[in-house]
């Protein structure tokens, strides 16, 4: 029974290093710090996030040409009272590789953004509030896919308050002058 432990162990070590092994070493995509986006209570704002695909990489993008290739997509935890609006992705770039030139992929490579619509409702308080998220995508090289990664996604979002609107004099009677 310890032998067949033993090996157990040894073999489920050697996966784990095996594993570690298959893919790239460090990051493919990487997350630029984010601007602080500021957006009044009430009104829509555009939050811009710019990613960066480390060279000799792509991922593919947003809308792949196949129902086989797993697409990039961004997903952000909604705050209280803030809605996540529309998610708009660039358009990717047909290139083909050496491991299928007949075929052309549509990829990100370098930078490219991702606009996130932030919806303030109107009874959401001033202050700055965090969200977060992932960003998932599949790296591949010239010669290879790897497996999917999640890449952490954050930013702020400032909400100043909705200017008051000016209220309305009461109307008076015409003699109220004489």
């Amino acid at each position: 029974m310890r032998i067949l432990l033993t090996t157990a162990l040894l073999v489920l070590s050697a996966y784990a290093v095996a594993q570690d092994d298959f893919g790239p070493r460090g990051p493919v995509v990487t997350m630029a710090p984010a601007a602080v986006v500021t957006a009044v209570q009430g009104k829509p704002a555009t939050a811009t996030l710019e990613f960066h695909v480390a060279s000799g990489y792509h991922i593919n993008s947003n809308m792949p040409k196949t129902e086989f290739l797993i697409p990039t997509v961004l997903k952000i935890d909604a705050a209280t009272d803030i809605v996540i609006g529309k998610t708009t992705y660039p358009d990717g770039v047909d290139q083909s590789f050496p491991f299928d030139p007949d075929e052309k992929l549509n990829v990100y490579t370098g930078d490219f953004k991702v606009d996130v619509l932030v919806r303030p409702l109107h009874s959401v308080q001033p202050g700055k509030y965090a969200f977060r998220g992932i960003l998932k995508y599949q790296a591949c090289d010239n010669k290879a896919c790897y497996p999917p990664k999640q890449l952490p996604v954050t930013f702020d979002v400032k909400i100043a308050r909705a200017p008051r609107t000016p209220g309305r004099n009461p109307a008076q009677s015409p003699d109220a002058h004489q």
